[in-house]
């Protein structure tokens, strides 16, 4: 098959290197220009630099063109298969191949369209997460299933697990749902709509803490938000404070959110949760932090006086 690439950063690139790896003939790679948003500087492997190793014409766009249709139409491919393409594409594009458009998403559809749905599922305390291969239609990321894995969450796993291990579904997924297309098959699973969910692209602020969340909640944020993401954080004496490391604590604390509270263990206690004035909810250890220079620390060498207390403003 003549196939075309539409995709960006290490998603597209494990996709570009999979179609080069399939024997099928790779016709375009069209990818994004290089951005400066904080989530898309990391995880960041080149698509076009690996397409041009290998021969293969790019096309950088930030969204499809009339010049891009007209491209498209000029190399006729029988598929196009994308991944971590960030902008809508129309119906003129992924109704252009014969075999329509196989877009691989990494999650487990129909739950988790949109954005980030790694770090979205570990907040949300997912039990399993994974990637998808479906053809694309009009709406985003709710075309019929070809191929579809899933690995397990651990209790300690962060995003930048799940991430490797994800990431490494790829290739795999790409080979049998190429085979499959070029089969012939078109018997492909509707995805139940019914339990779909789409979340938004996150910015910075989705990292700010909210000590009345629980603090089992918190501390899947703080998983979540693990290095290379920009982590969670939260202000103290005028100052962000990003955590780096925390767990629940094994006591139980009553008083008012936010509150930096007693030493417990390697960490200190900083109060959590909406009923926390009950004196029934766990509280959240934080263990490490980095300060606003970029310094880590132990988090007693930060939160030196018990008293005072974490905020989402300075």
């Amino acid at each position: 098959m003549r196939v075309v690439m539409f995709g960006y950063q290490t998603w597209g690139h494990r996709t570009l290197q999979a179609l080069l790896n399939s024997g099928h003939d790779v016709v375009l790679a069209v990818t994004h220009p290089e951005s400066d948003h904080a989530y898309e500087k990391i995880w960041s492997d080149s698509v076009a630099e690996l397409a041009e190793a290998n021969g293969v014409p790019v096309l950088l766009r930030n969204r499809p063109d009339d010049d891009l249709l007209l491209t498209l139409k000029e190399v006729e491919p029988d598929l196009i298969v994308a991944n971590n393409w960030r902008t809508w594409i129309p119906p003129e594009i992924f109704t252009l191949p014969r075999r329509g458009i196989l877009n691989v998403h990494d999650s487990l559809l129909p739950a988790y369209a949109g954005f980030s749905p790694l770090i979205w599922a570990l907040i949300n305390d997912e039990k399993e997460v994974g990637v998808t291969a479906h053809m694309m239609n009009a709406e985003l990321d709710a075309g019929d299933i070809v191929v579809q894995r899933a690995i397990p969450v651990g209790p300690a796993d962060t995003t930048t697990d799940l991430f490797h291990r994800t990431v490494d579904l790829i290739a795999p997924i790409v080979a049998e749902a190429l085979d499959l297309i070029a089969s012939g098959r078109t018997d492909w699973t509707p995805q139940d709509r019914s339990k779909a969910s789409f979340f938004h692209k996150r910015s910075i602020e989705d990292g700010n803490i909210d000590w009345t969340w629980p603090a089992e909640d918190i501390e899947r944020l703080v998983r979540a938000q693990s290095d290379p993401y920009p982590n969670a954080f939260t202000h103290y004496r005028g100052e962000r404070v990003r955590i780096l490391k925390a767990s629940v604590s094994k006591g139980v604390y009553g008083g008012t959110p936010g509150r930096v509270f007693i030493r417990e263990g390697e960490g200190i206690v900083i109060v959590a949760g909406a009923e926390a004035r009950r004196g029934r909810s766990h509280g959240l250890v934080i263990e490490r932090v980095r300060t606003q220079d970029g310094t880590d620390l132990p988090a007693d060498e930060v939160f030196k006086a018990m008293g005072g207390y974490l905020s989402r403003q300075p």
